[in-house]
């Protein structure tokens, strides 16, 4: 099929094997841009027949589109290292005619935290757009919470099947990756010029928290369901806490 793969790594050798093992059938193309593993990603990327960039780290949309110029084919796959598709999905794309450069196809998730499958909370009815033509779409170039560039002529379609997304599988990593998000967000809001105002340092968190564990029922993932609403809250606190930080050191 005409589709590309595109998939930016660092130190996913614990994963990266079942995600392209996943993406088989959908495509031939595989390109890996990678930031500097230390482990053994690049090795058993280029053992599955996969093109590996070895760059810098730019930002998650800038490394992104490294990939997308990089490709074989103008229709472009893009997941992350810690995703697959199941067969359904699979099936789905395979079956599509790819002939309206102007179509993006919207995908639906499952999200895993330490092997459970999440039904509720923030991470409940999670939708993305992966697959599209390059020749319309491309990412923009935030370093975190990048998006696409859609245009008013674009056509949303949601195909069947899941992407499966494996987030993490030790709470410690959960919370580096918190941490990690928060200080890039609050970056991303201080060159955007916006403040940590006395709502969204103090009372942010708190209505974060009855948003995902109370009234999207995260309570019914079990513990796991309150340390990700927990969690959820608390990086929100951090975000804006880092971004005053920011402002009083200016």
């Amino acid at each position: 099929m005409p589709i590309s793969v595109v998939i930016i790594t660092r130190n996913e050798a614990h994963i990266i094997a079942n995600t392209l093992q996943s993406l088989q059938e959908v495509s031939g193309d595989f390109v890996i841009v990678d930031s500097g593993s230390t482990d053994d990603t690049v090795a058993i990327c280029k053992k599955m027949g996969a093109k590996v960039i070895e760059t810098t780290w730019d930002g998650y949309g800038p490394n992104k589109n490294k990939g997308i110029d990089a490709a074989a084919n103008d229709w472009i796959l893009n997941l992350d290292a810690d995703e697959a598709i199941d067969e359904e999905l699979s099936t789905a794309i395979q079956q599509l005619a790819l002939q309206d450069e102007n179509t993006v196809y919207n995908f639906k998730f499952r999200n895993f935290f330490c092997g459970k499958w999440i039904r509720y909370g923030e991470w409940s009815g999670d939708k993305h757009i992966r697959l599209f033509n390059r020749k319309k779409v491309r990412w923009d170039n935030a370093a975190v919470h990048e998006s696409l560039t859609l245009h008013d002529d674009t056509k949303v379609s949601l195909l069947p099947g899941n992407i499966l997304h494996y987030t993490t599988q030790h709470i410690d990593e959960y919370i580096n990756k918190t941490v990690a998000y928060a200080k890039l967000n609050a970056k991303k809001y201080y060159l955007q010029g916006k403040r940590a105002s006395f709502f969204k340092l103090r009372l942010a968190p708190g209505f974060t928290f009855v948003q995902h564990y109370i009234l999207r029922l995260g309570f019914l993932d079990g513990w796991e369901g309150y340390l990700i609403a927990k969690t959820t809250a608390w990086y929100t606190f951090l975000k804006y806490s880092f971004l005053k930080e920011m402002h009083k050191n200016q």
